[in-house]
Formats: structure tokens, C-alpha cells, sequence
């Protein structure tokens, strides 16, 4: 930190020979000169030093920070004025499988989420007025009033605003999504590690639920918000979809579906089994053959119009399986490798005859 004096006072030593060369007898003034700049160094050294010295009673203000209890004051603090934090979660194209846990009287719905790369996001901006209603309806208020309970925490003065490219209702775990955006959100806002055990019991308290709070596959359990199993994220599918008009009412179907797993628990027992199998041994085409089982069982509860045709034309299009939203309005195929354009065209054109606009996405993590 000395250093900068040490230059000037360098620099200022050339003149003192070239006044020696130039008239001998002008020593004394070169001298006079050079030694009121040496006389001034020490000046500019000190200015320095006493900078620096200033930040020394610091330490004692910011030890002061932690003594409250509350946590909160210090994060807030932390974070600038302003600034936006956000929270993201994907949604889902369906389930690869969506059925009993396993065969009995009493079956627990069990679901595998087909993760997609479209997602739902939460924003909030720190200001001056108190927060305004979130956009996303009364679940992610919910969601967020249930967190900030959990805490102990008060929401600060500022602005909520979202975005969703998840369609309500047909099968793309919109509602889901968006409550783990919100709560993801606050996790950010609040600087408090992401806890997946808070967000299941906020989701508890609120619907069933995808395991979308989890990023890979998982055999989870939506209504006693169990993960049994947690499948990871070696399997991956491009895929070609489809909307059918009309929306389902998760709860309303919720009694038909468990008495269709009480009829149909062995069968889907063995389904579950094989879908298990593949992620175990990291083998896509198995998976989408027991994907393709567990949409076909869905059909004698929940059926697609387009089921039928879309399994019939399978092999043509060279599809290793058939996926559904079980109690949402999504069909299409499931691909282990990239379809081309030409590909694409045809499988267009195919479900543009059926009346439908076909869609693409890549669904899962391999």
C-alpha cells in the first residue's frame, strides 16, 4: 500500500542531475527543490494511511448485524434494493405411468411424471408498496402464506408478477408447478436453502400433486405426498403431442380411478413393475412399452378419442411408445431419438387429419 509515494518521489528525482549538467553552481536551489518534495512525500504517505484507517471501526457495526433473533432483517438487507429474485418449475407432458402402488383394496394412487421443458414462473420485486394479490389464483397464495407461517416470516413491501406456458387442466401439472415456483421464489427472496420436505408439506396442505418439485424421474405418491422411489435422470424422450378438447377435474374423478385400480390392480401391477425395470437398467424402450400399457389401462376409465388411431399408426411412424395425461386431455408418441423434419411433416399431417395441431418437446432428462 506504500507503493504509490515510492513512484512520485522516482520521477521527481530526474531533474536534480539535469540542473547539475546545466549550471553547476544551481545545486542548492535542485537541492532546495528536491528536498521540499521530499519534505512533501511524507505528507502524501500519511493521507493514505489515514484513509485506510477510517473502515477500522467497521468491524464492531457489522458484529451488531447478527444480534437480532429474527433472520430475516439480515437477508433482507443483504439484498440490493429492487432487485427481482424469481422461481421456475417445469411442468409435465402426463405420466409414463399413472396407477395402484401396488394391487389391493385400499390402492394409494401412484404416479411417474413425464417431466417437460415447459415451465411456470414467480417473480417478486422488492419496493415501496405492500405486495399485490399473486397473479396465479388462491393455491400459490396459499402456498405462499403457509411458507412465510412455516418461517415466521413477513413478506415485504413489493410486487408478484408470473408467467405460465402450462395449459390449465389438461394434464401439465400447472397447479403443481406453480405452487413450487412461488415457494421456490421465497426460498430466493428470504436466502434460505431450497427444502423439498417444506415444499411437500405445503403441497399437503393444498392438492395432490406431481413430483414436479423434484428435478428427475420419481415414483411418488400424489395423494399421501410420498416419493417412494426416486428414479433419476439417465431417461429422455423427444416427443410429438397432441391436446384433445376439454378439461378434467382431478378431485372430481378421483373415486372412479381408485375403483378401475381396484378392478384392474394386478395388471397394472405388472406394468409397474416393468416401467421399474427399465429406469432401472436405464433402458428407454422399456419404459416406453410400459408408458404405452399403463395408457391403455387408463383408457377404460378416462379414455382418449384419439387413443385408438394414435396406437394403431405407432409402428409406422417408428414410436417406441404411446403416452397419455391419465386424467388430463395429452396424448402422443414417445421417441427415443430425434424425429427428423420429415418425420416431423408426416406426424403433423397425421394428427392435423385426426383435428388436432400437433406439438414437440423433448420430455424427461437423458
Amino acid at each position: 500500500m506504500a507503493a504509490p509515494p515510492g513512484p512520485a518521489r522516482t520521477m521527481a528525482a530526474p531533474p536534480g542531475p539535469a540542473s547539475t549538467k546545466a549550471a553547476p553552481p544551481g545545486p542548492a536551489p535542485a537541492r532546495a527543490a528536491a528536498q521540499a518534495r521530499t519534505a512533501q512525500a511524507p505528507t502524501a504517505t500519511a493521507r493514505p494511511a489515514a484513509t485506510r484507517a477510517a473502515p477500522a471501526p467497521a468491524p464492531p457495526a457489522e458484529a451488531a448485524g447478527p444480534a437480532p433473533a429474527s433472520a430475516p432483517a439480515p437477508r433482507e438487507a443483504r439484498r440490493p434494493p429492487g432487485r427481482t429474485v424469481s422461481g421456475v418449475c417445469h411442468g409435465t407432458l402426463g405420466e409414463l405411468y399413472q396407477g395402484p402402488l401396488r394391487a389391493g383394496p385400499v390402492p394409494d394412487i401412484a404416479v411417474v411424471s413425464f417431466p417437460v421443458e415447459r415451465h411456470s414462473w414467480v417473480h417478486f420485486t422488492p419496493g415501496a408498496h405492500p405486495p399485490n394479490p399473486l397473479p396465479l389464483g388462491s393455491k400459490s397464495a396459499t402456498a405462499a402464506r403457509l411458507f412465510l407461517e412455516h418461517f415466521g416470516l413477513t413478506l415485504p413491501p413489493g410486487r408478484w408478477s408470473a408467467h405460465s406456458d402450462l395449459r390449465v387442466g389438461v394434464g401439465m401439472a400447472s397447479s403443481t408447478a406453480d405452487i413450487v415456483a412461488t415457494l421456490r421464489c421465497l426460498f430466493r427472496l428470504f436466502a434460505l436453502p431450497y427444502d423439498p420436505d417444506v415444499v411437500l408439506r405445503v403441497l399437503a396442505a393444498i392438492e395432490r400433486a406431481d413430483s414436479v418439485f423434484l428435478d428427475e424421474f420419481a415414483l411418488h405418491l400424489s395423494g399421501g405426498h410420498r416419493v417412494v422411489r426416486r428414479l433419476g435422470t439417465e431417461i429422455g424422450f423427444h416427443t410429438a403431442y397432441v391436446t384433445e378438447p376439454g378439461t378434467v377435474d382431478t378431485a372430481a374423478v378421483t373415486g372412479p380411478l381408485l375403483r378401475h385400480y381396484r378392478r384392474r390392480g394386478d395388471e397394472y401391477e405388472r406394468c409397474l413393475t416393468d416401467l421399474l425395470k427399465g429406469f432401472s437398467t436405464g433402458d428407454p424402450a422399456a419404459v416406453a412399452r410400459a408408458a404405452t400399457t399403463s395408457a391403455a389401462l387408463s383408457q377404460d376409465v378416462l379414455p382418449k378419442a384419439s387413443f385408438d388411431h394414435v396406437l394403431a399408426h405407432r409402428e409406422r411412424f417408428g414410436a417406441d411408445g404411446v403416452f397419455v395425461a391419465h386424467t388430463g386431455c395429452l396424448i402422443g408418441y414417445l421417441f427415443t431419438g430425434r424425429p427428423d423434419a420429415g418425420l416431423k411433416s408426416e406426424l403433423s399431417a397425421f394428427f392435423h387429419s385426426l383435428g388436432h395441431q400437433c406439438s414437440f418437446a423433448q420430455g424427461g432428462y437423458g
